[in-house]
């Protein structure tokens, strides 16, 4: 494209949607405009004038006029079927959608390949931070051993917000959705499905391995009460709620728990709705990119830099993924590179003794009950965390010890 003028058809004017609007019209040097914006609802009151919008997705679909599509809407299927019908078309795709990303990514690799297009997300992980052109092309022959950090923005605002004003968890969740930090139904965000969604995306981008959202292991903040963040305190501990992929000889380890963290850690100090990754390679050492993970004008921005990567006909690479594809068409399922019968050391609070049933308990280092708190510190077999997962009856708050 060059500096050609790009035209662009926006599907979603929600957060991000608008906080893209914004920053384009801030920009300096990207001839782009948004040619039409798809919504759903018609009586919603918008902030730009009327005649930027549809209501019917094949008015900008079967366009001829749009360089990119911007796919930023919430549901994940619809935005599959978006998303696909545009590279069917012939049209590169810029999307935020980790979910949908996370859920049906081996078949937009095929699309992107068979159809010569791009297909690029750098909004989907991490906010403002650029951590997957990074991983792409700064990383892209580095032997990378681990890639982790924070990566929820919801998380780690109520997290900060719990410990530094001493309250508990259903109060902050409540402030966060007035603030716009979290959604209606927190639950995706809460009980660590974003986290692993863009786990599953950093994986593929840092170690060229494809899995399944269910083959990763995933609880979140949803049972954390103050308790759990004066334990911390007490300890000159914080809790994060983490996404881990690592190298363990010639396996890899993936999930997306909450840890405690101490001050030495880079990590320790990034509050609010950052966001952090921490990547460490072979020679590159230990690495922290730090920015905001959430908010309207920071993902948009990061939307942006996607759109005008398309200028100059930027794709991904996949160099990585292309190396364990060994010339083969078919992306083999990651499941077998990664490990699973491991052990791994927690802090578990419990209402009652029955719910620790379900989990294999090698281990006990400390136990503490009283009449309003009980907890213990354990050895568990990781495998049987998948007992658990995915439960919203499950009362446990699990949190990993480094």
């Amino acid at each position: 494209m060059g500096d050609k003028n790009i035209s662009i058809g926006l599907f979603g004017f929600g957060c991000v949607g608008q906080g893209l609007y914004d920053v384009l019209n801030h920009s300096e040097g990207l001839k782009a405009n948004i040619s039409k914006i798809c919504v759903k609802d018609k009586n919603k009151k918008r902030s730009i004038d009327a005649s930027y919008f549809t209501y019917d997705k094949e008015e900008i679909l079967k366009s001829n006029n749009l360089n990119v599509i911007v796919e930023l809407i919430d549901n994940s299927e619809e935005a599959f079927s978006i998303v696909k019908a545009a590279m069917n078309n012939g049209v590169s795709v810029v999307t935020a959608n980790k979910k949908m990303l996370a859920e049906h990514f081996r078949e937009l690799y095929h699309l992107q390949e068979k159809n010569n297009v791009a297909l690029i997300y750098e909004g989907s992980a991490g906010g403002s931070i650029p951590i997957i052109r990074n991983l792409e092309e700064y990383y892209d022959n580095e032997l990378l051993s681990s890639v982790k950090g924070i990566l929820n923005g919801t998380c780690n605002y109520i997290l900060t917000r719990m410990e530094l004003e001493k309250r508990d968890y259903t109060d902050v969740l409540e402030d966060a959705k007035k603030a716009g930090f979290a959604e209606t139904d927190p639950w995706l965000d809460v009980a660590g499905f974003d986290t692993k969604f863009k786990t599953l995306l950093l994986t593929i981008h840092a170690f060229g391995i494809v899995l399944n959202p269910d083959d990763i292991f995933n609880t979140g903040i949803q049972n954390i009460s103050y308790d759990d963040i004066l334990y911390a305190k007490q300890r000159g501990l914080r809790i994060k709620m983490l996404a881990v992929s690592h190298k363990v000889g010639d396996k890899y380890r993936v999930y997306a728990i909450p840890h405690f963290v101490n001050a030495e850690s880079e990590l320790y100090n990034v509050n609010y709705e950052y966001n952090a990754v921490e990547v460490e390679g072979a020679y590159s050492c230990k690495q922290t990119f730090v920015g905001k993970g959430a908010g309207s004008h920071p993902t948009g921005n990061a939307v942006l830099s996607d759109i005008s990567a398309l200028r100059y006909d930027y794709k991904y690479g996949y160099n990585k993924l292309k190396k364990a594809l060994h010339g083969k068409t078919e992306i083999e399922e990651g499941r077998k590179q990664i490990e699973y019968d491991f052990s791994i050391k927690l802090y578990i609070r419990y209402n009652k003794q029955e719910q620790l049933k379900d989990l294999e308990i090698i281990t006990i280092e400390e136990e503490y009950k009283s009449a309003h708190t009980n907890y213990i510190i354990a050895n568990v077999n990781f495998k049987s965390l998948f007992n658990i997962y995915n439960k919203r009856d499950n009362k446990l708050f699990i949190c990993a010890i480094e």
